[in-house]
This record gives structure tokens, sequence and C-alpha cells, in this order.
């Protein structure tokens, strides 16, 4: 089964949990065999894992013709993209786009981020969606999040193939409720151009029918899951240190609740000064909650190490004796099961996807920092209480894997197709 899908990022260079489950979802059905996927984002960076799926970039593929030779074309996008694919591509352009800003290849530049004209980048996506469905083959379209929702309608429309689009999170999700109505209209005309819609949680599930008023039959939930790790990071040295420390590891926004993390770890310094606080990642509340930290009196107790990426995640969680995700509205959220893969017990808000398959955390509502607070306290207290969450914790996150999701996915695929077929 071949498998057209649009993304916007994917590892090693992620801003967020779109890209980690992009990837992890994507080698879960390569591995359940019999399926090859053709995988589009924006701006490939050239060190993007190859072997199960093929990476396209968007801003490798023309829209206008360009005489190039093939040397030419292997020195400008050869690291990141096959150059014989460029010129197919060149032959099914299928509009004089040349009154766009192009370069010499006759390609749109992408920034490969969120940039302040994110809906003038989705809007080119999707133009280029137009060539890429034009050349290459596939039995089913599969767009991931809204800003790729334009562009899987447009590779459905020139090839009359399914769309499936796979809703990672809403703006119900991202703004609390205050919705962007340009964003809502774009993921309300995707849910409604889809063939199907997979969400990842009961709890999406729910806002996209009750808030887009989509018929339940077309939803279907697939939890995420998390890729194992490998020896070198599962053995990251743990350093000996005479604090505890807890952290949140998250877009600093007000979608994370972090101001929630703060007002209980204010709290758990009334009662043990024996614990530091790590609050990691940015946003447009981190100065917010640097101010927040300082007003509370607990600065000293607190540290803010910005971005982290990579292997410098995990080697924050190694250095962590509990994890706290205080969301307000999380759609899933991959990160308390990677800290539980490291070992780190986990505490989350009940109003997160990943609460309705993990057993092993201890889950409480945003907004009650009290009971926040005690739990910090309780895990960082009692190594009892401590040890069998971690134990616990580790033996239920093996059972919770990509190959798994990635099956549930392909039965999706072929129950969509067999419609169509039928149709």
């Amino acid at each position: 089964m071949k498998a057209l899908m649009f993304g916007w990022e994917f590892p090693p260079h992620i801003l967020g949990g779109l890209g980690t489950a992009s990837y992890g979802l994507t080698k879960g059905m390569h591995n359940n065999g019999d399926m090859e996927i053709t995988f589009v984002i924006p701006k490939p960076w050239g060190d993007e894992e190859k072997g199960f799926a093929n990476i396209v970039g968007a801003n490798c593929t023309p829209v206008a013709w360009r005489n190039v030779d093939y040397e030419y074309v292997r020195s400008r996008i050869g690291k990141y993209m096959d150059p014989e694919l460029y010129f197919r591509l060149r032959d099914h352009i299928y509009a004089d786009f040349n009154y766009m800003k192009l370069n010499d290849l006759g390609c749109i530049e992408f920034s490969g981020r969120y940039p302040d004209n994110i809906l003038e980048e989705i809007n080119n996506y999707s133009i280029v969606a137009g060539v890429i469905a034009r050349t290459i083959p596939c039995d089913i379209i599969h767009s991931h999040d809204w800003l790729t929702y334009p562009a899987g309608i447009h590779a459905k429309n020139v090839t009359g193939k399914p769309l499936v689009i796979h809703v990672h999170a809403t703006d119900f999700d991202r703004s609390r409720g205050n919705v962007n109505p340009t964003v809502f209209a774009i993921e309300k005309d995707g849910m409604e151009n889809a063939d199907h819609i997979i969400t990842v949680s009961n709890l999406t599930r729910r806002t996209v029918i009750e808030k887009y008023g989509i018929d339940p039959s077309k939803v279907t939930t697939v939890h995420n899951a998390v890729i194992p790790l490998d020896d070198e990071l599962l053995n990251l040295p743990r350093h000996d240190k005479k604090e505890k420390v807890i952290t949140f590891l998250g877009r600093i926004t007000m979608q994370k609740g972090p101001e929630y993390f703060v007002e209980a770890a204010a709290k758990v310094l009334q009662k043990s000064k024996n614990v530091r606080f790590v609050m990691a990642g940015n946003g447009d509340m981190m100065d917010a909650m640097i101010k927040l930290v300082a007003k509370r009196g607990i600065a000293d107790k607190f540290h803010f190490p910005g971005f982290l990426r990579g292997k410098e995640v995990y080697e924050m969680l190694a250095d962590s004796d509990v994890y706290v995700m205080p969301s307000v509205s999380e759609p899933f959220g991959i990160s308390p099961l990677e800290a539980m893969e490291m070992g780190v017990p986990s505490i989350i808000s009940k109003q997160s996807g990943c609460a309705e398959i993990l057993d092993n955390v201890i889950k409480t509502d945003y907004w009650d920092i009290d009971a926040m607070a005690d739990a910090m306290h309780a895990l960082v207290s009692y190594p009892a209480l401590h040890d069998t969450l971690r134990d616990k914790g580790i033996e239920e996150i093996h059972g919770i894997t990509w190959e798994k999701a990635g099956k549930k996915v392909i039965d999706i695929y072929k129950d969509v197709i067999g419609k169509q077929g039928n149709n």
C-alpha cells in the first residue's frame, strides 16, 4: 500500500510533539510491512533518518520550469532529496507560478518552522502538494495537523484518492477556547473534506465531534506511543545530588499550564527545602513565569534552561526525580511516556489524552495546585512510592508501541479504501 503523507516537521529538527509523533507513527507503520510511505515536509535538512519513509521536500519541488542540468540540481538539493525526483516533479507542473517569488530551481522557499507568515506558507505548501500528487502514485493521502489539511485536500482533488487527516491538536487546545477563526475554518474544512479522521485521544475525538460538528462514525482514536530508547540514552549517568529535582519540560504557553507548576512548586517549598524545580522550554509565557517565580520568592530554587533538543532532553530527565505535565488541555502528551521510559515517575493532568492509557502515574486536575503539590512532595519524600511508580511505569511503557498504533492506522486505511471501492 502506498501512502502519501503531508507533515510539517520531522526529527531530528522538531519544535514540538508533532514531529515526534509523525516519526514514531511512520516508523511503526513501516515495521508492520507492506507499506510504502512518502513523507512530505516543507523543508528537509538532510539529516533525517532514512529507510522507512521517502522524504520529499516542498522546497525542492519545482512549481515553475527551469532549464537546469542534473549536476546543478544535484549540487543544490542532492543532500535533501533524490535529484531525479526533481525532474519527474518538473514534468507535472500544472500552472504558471512564475509570478511568485521562486528560487533558481523554480521552487518556493520554506522556513521549516512556524513563521509569522504561517498562513502564506500553508497556502504555498498546498500549491506544491498539487505537483507532488500528480507525480508520486499513492493509494491514500494522510495529512498531519491543520497546517497540512489544505495540502491534503488539494492532493485528494488531484488524485481522487481518499484523504485521512490526523488531528494532533485543535485550536481549542492551543487557545484555551479563544479560537482563531481563520485556524478554525482551516481545521473544519479539513475535517469536512476528509474521508476519515484520526484523533490522538478520546478527549480530542469529543472536541472534533462537539466543536466541529463531525459525524462520530467518521472519527477514530489512535493513541500515540513512545519510541524505544537505545541503551546510550537509557544508561545516561545520573549525577549524585543533594537535592531532588522536579521537572516541567515543554512549551511555556497557556495550553501547558506552567503557572500551576510554579504555584505548586511554591507550596512544596513550604514543606521541604531539599527540592529544586526546572522549567525547560520556551514560549510566550516564559517572562511571566520568571516574574511569578520571583514574586513567590523561590527564584533560588528554580531554573529555566531554555529549549532542549535531542539528547539534552534525556540528560535532563536522567537528572530528574519527578516529571510534571500540568496541561490545561493536552490532546495527548508524549513527554510523560518519555519520562517514564527513563524511569522518572510522572504527575499528569486529568485533562490530557495520555491519562486515558496510563495507569502508573499520578493524575490531578490541572487547576488543583494543592493536589499537585501533595503528589510532588510524596514522590520526593517517600522512596517506596517513587520506586514503585518508577518500576511499574517502565513496565507499562514497554507495552505502548508505535507498531500497535501503526497497525490501527493501516486498518483504517484498508477500511477507507474499501469503502471508496464499493462506491
